[in-house]
């Protein structure tokens, strides 16, 4: 996609969209580090490995500026998780403004820009991180996932599960060379059957799909590990089979009385309890250390409930994938529902236009849906803020009536609707893209 076809979105005098190539891949990391300060110097930067596909990064050139206003991109996740499947969804990611150029609408641009090339290009669905929270509701974005931080006290008990005996866990230093398939296999089937339930799969769950993210993954630089050991891998096995890993660091800390050690678990996935509970007794056990701090977990991760004693382990919830459906009723029609539904919606939409209307949704319990534009007077109205987050089926529509930002018209289709958008396994990605 050259500039020519970039979207005519409204930009300050000065300022025009480009695509970018290779050949600015200096000037975006230099913006990038500049948006989010770092103390990794831009010629190391520059050297690693670049996450981002050019014909997905579009930068914003100024008069009389000497590098990169502002950039975004965006990652194509084909197989994004969504209750009962996987839709087509735009990952935007790498937004930043120089802070010479903040103030001047450049933000709400870009936004215009990647929505508009979303819709172009048949993703239904935009998602991302939110380095700040509050930016990103304006823009239609709707909380639609949370994950939990955990800090596990060494020695932590776990209740026992039966078959983790059966299972071994071997320690190894991570690479991609030896792990790299074995730890998309597990991670992909993760997402696929979390409840260990045909057709129950993880929302929100999305693998690393491109060979950029592959190997911006595996990069390990020793700058990012903050004063931490590369990077490590514990496998999981059972009869020689791979049932779950969890990528971690660790760092030893001395104090007049001894070892106060720490580990970072950074990701951690098994394909069943026995396999979690086997994972885990080793992930909180190390020598030499105090604790084990988690970085992302699901809600219902299975460790929460193994923890004999929850409060122990600190426990932190945070948000975690934002989404906003840029095609209403694709988006709608193209995710399972817990319950049969038939529901009328009026949606409000002040960025995509075309979204705004009503729609009647129809759905069997976990099979089919159609959602069609109607002329029919709404059951329920709702901005598509809201419809993002109770999208994945995280979120309760009727905790977002609660604060007023649902509003039934017809009695009882509200805790029906309600009903039917939840999903019986809480949705998260386990990375942050």
């Amino acid at each position: 996609m050259d500039t020519a076809t970039l979207p005519d979105v409204p930009l300050p005098d000065g300022y025009r969209l480009r695509t970018l190539t290779e050949s600015d891949r200096r000037a975006v990391v230099d913006l990038d580090l500049w948006a989010f300060p770092s103390g990794v110097a831009l010629d190391d930067a520059v050297r690693h490995p670049f996450p981002l596909g050019w014909d997905r990064t579009i930068g914003v050139e100024a008069d009389g500026f000497d590098g990169l206003a502002a950039l975004h991109g965006s990652y194509p996740f084909r197989e994004f998780g969504v209750p009962g499947g996987t839709l087509a969804t735009g990952g935007l990611t790498w937004v930043g403004v120089h802070p010479q150029h903040r103030r001047r609408g450049l933000l709400t641009a870009m936004m215009d820009c990647h929505l508009a090339r979303c819709r172009r290009r048949g993703e239904p669905l935009s998602a991302l991180f939110a380095a700040e929270a509050p930016i990103y509701g304006r823009f239609g974005y709707g909380r639609a996932a949370d994950d939990v931080r955990l800090t596990i006290a060494r020695g932590a008990v776990l209740r026992d599960v039966a078959g983790a005996g059966e299972h071994r866990v071997r320690i190894e230093h991570a690479s991609r060379a030896q792990h790299g398939d074995l730890v998309e296999r597990v991670h992909r089937a993760a997402g696929k059957r979390p409840a260990g339930v045909d057709g129950i799969n993880r929302p929100g769950w999305c693998e690393r799909e491109t060979e950029e993210l592959q190997a911006h993954f595996w990069d390990d630089p020793p700058a990012h590990r903050g004063g931490r050991e590369s990077r490590r891998i514990a496998v999981v096995e059972r009869g020689g089979e791979p049932r779950g890993y969890a990528l971690f660091r660790r760092k030893l800390d001395w104090e007049a009385f001894g070892p106060r050690g720490s580990t970072v678990v950074v990701e951690a996935v098994a394909l069943d309890a026995a396999a979690a509970r086997a994972l885990w007794g080793v992930l909180i056990d190390f020598d030499l250390t105090t604790e084990t701090a988690v970085f992302i977990l699901p809600v219902d991760d299975t460790v929460t409930q193994l923890l004999a004693d929850p409060r122990a382990a600190q426990p932190r919830v945070v948000d975690n994938v934002w989404v906003r459906l840029v095609d209403v009723p694709s988006a709608l029609a193209g995710r399972q529902y817990s319950t049969d539904l038939d529901v009328t919606l009026a949606v409000t939409d002040s960025r995509i236009p075309r979204n705004a209307g009503t729609y009647r949704l129809r759905a069997r319990a976990f099979g089919e849906a159609t959602c069609d534009r109607v002329a029919d007077r709404a059951d329920l109205s709702l901005d598509v803020r809201e419809l993002g987050a109770a999208f994945l089926g995280g979120t309760s529509l009727m905790s977002l009536a609660a604060a007023g930002l649902v509003t039934e018209h017809t009695p009882g289709v509200l805790a029906a609707a309600a009903t039917a958008f939840g999903w019986p396994v809480r949705p998260v990605c386990s990375w942050i893209w």
